[in-house]
């Protein structure tokens, strides 16, 4: 299997670009559900958009206490859990942190494999299509109704590999 995409940007890689993209993405996303993409949401999804690495909610609040008034946690968590409701914002349940979505093309009963960088702190996202398919399989098979999937693989990633 080949990946369209690097699972991880390239240290040199056009950062304003790939957060343009990732906040036009998610006005479409929203304009297509008829949701509101509210300035509080846009600000989180930029927050989280800063780097690749994931981010704990206060972290997100000291990122957005940058350049406007301190939002309180529960604007901040409400904003987080609308984009993740809308597949914008994954959260990395080992690190209780959370990540701008990187992959665009999976559905809500979709495996999301994230590749954690144990030196740096990177995280990649990978396509798991015919994982997903055959855990989908074996839970159904057994009676349950799976919903998304996400499945942590920690170790190191190729960038911090050719830096050791």
């Amino acid at each position: 299997m080949t990946l369209a995409k690097p699972a991880f940007p390239a240290p040199d890689h056009d950062h304003g670009r790939c957060t343009a993209d990732a906040l036009a993405h998610a006005e479409a996303v929203c304009g297509e559900r008829a949701q509101k993409f509210t300035p509080i949401r846009r600000h989180v999804l930029g927050a989280l958009l800063s780097s690749h690495r994931p981010l704990g909610a206060y972290e997100v609040i000291d990122e957005l206490a940058k350049s406007m008034s301190r939002p309180a946690p529960i604007t901040v968590y409400r904003a987080l859990d609308f984009l993740m409701a809308n597949g914008l914002v994954h959260r990395i349940e080992s690190r209780n942190a959370y990540l701008a979505c990187a992959a665009h093309d999976h559905d809500a009963i979709s495996a999301v494999t994230f590749l954690i960088c144990e030196r740096c702190g990177l995280v990649g996202e990978i396509p798991s299509a015919s994982f997903a398919k055959d855990l989908n399989v074996a839970a159904r098979s057994s009676g349950f109704a799976p919903k998304l999937s996400v499945v942590e693989i920690t170790g190191v990633c190729a960038h911090c590999q050719k830096a050791a």
